[in-house]
């Protein structure tokens, strides 16, 4: 269906969100009262929608995602599932809070897991959970013991700008390859704290300045809207690609292609869990009629 609508043929990973329910109620989330909604994947579904994105649109990689994924009980099935029996490319982003014996289980079959962190000890702590910045570097630790690639993510806000350059040292100090920074988007959580909204957009060119004057060693992965005038407007779902790099999936089988319109109940296409096919719900405001263009992402 979403080939017939926009000629799109190839969709190169799926982000699944398993289930909203999490452990943590971070001041930035996009996902806001929906943290409290039961919807969730079942195993069956989730794995259906990934045979049918792989048979359809040739996805080759999956990140799996909440609320939080380790507190998903299916968890192993489906990592197992997706990459043994669909050989696909396994993500996992995680708060990385207490995970170490389920980590410990789905680890011969993870190709990556990427933890979230909001600066270094208590700002950290203060926007996520207390304890959850130490509990996050043992889980990093456990990764870089049992052999599995890890990468962070760090959405910037008006607490943790300064911090960005102190964090990704001590990453690196444990194994971990990649930081990917993100705008941070007024939806969710997020809407109801605007004090961390970067105000002042030069702050952006002095981040960038302060990452391209030192030589950092893992890579860092920066939002193209961290910049004084915001990212180019391009990779508009309106347009005509042949391929897009990834869509996501809500636990209510909602579809989005991009992230800009993700937490906006902008989605144009559904998955139907219990018929396992991909329907169109054209709306005045889905992200097709809008022409949301998609996260533009660049390397350091």
């Amino acid at each position: 269906m979403i080939g017939e609508v926009t000629g799109i043929r190839k969709i190169r990973m799926l982000y699944l969100q398993l289930l909203y329910r999490c452990n943590f109620a971070c001041l930035h989330c996009f996902h806001g009262e929906r943290l409290q909604y039961a919807d969730v994947f079942a195993a069956d579904e989730a794995i259906s929608l990934l045979a049918l994105m792989r048979d359809q649109y040739a996805t080759e990689a999956v990140t799996l995602l909440g609320g939080e994924p380790f507190v998903y009980r299916d968890l192993p099935q489906v990592v197992r599932h997706a990459k043994e029996e669909l050989g696909q490319r396994v993500e996992i982003c995680t708060n990385g809070y207490r995970i170490e014996r389920r980590l410990t289980e789905i680890a011969p079959h993870l190709d990556l897991l990427r933890v979230s962190l909001e600066g270094v000890g208590s700002t950290n702590d203060g926007i996520r959970r207390h304890g959850s910045y130490q509990s996050a570097l043992n889980t990093l630790s456990l990764a870089q013991d049992l052999g599995v690639a890890a990468g962070a993510t760090m959405t910037v806000t008006s607490r943790n700008i300064g911090e960005v350059l102190p964090l990704a040292r001590i990453l690196a100090q444990l194994g971990v390859k990649q930081l990917k920074l993100h705008h941070l988007r007024p939806v969710g959580n997020a809407a109801g704290h605007p004090e961390l909204q970067v105000t002042d957009p030069a702050a952006y060119g002095r981040l960038r300045e302060e990452l391209h004057s030192v030589e950092l060693p893992l890579e860092v992965i920066v939002d193209e809207d961290l910049s004084e005038h915001g990212s180019p407007e391009v990779c508009a779902p309106s347009g005509v690609p042949r391929e897009i790099d990834r869509i996501e999936a809500d636990p209510r089988g909602a579809l989005t292609m991009s992230c800009k319109a993700v937490g906006k109940d902008s989605h144009a296409f559904w998955y139907e869990k219990t018929a396992g096919c991909i329907v169109h719900r054209p709306s005045a405001t889905d992200e097709l009629i809008l022409s949301v263009p998609d996260v533009v992402y660049a390397r350091v």
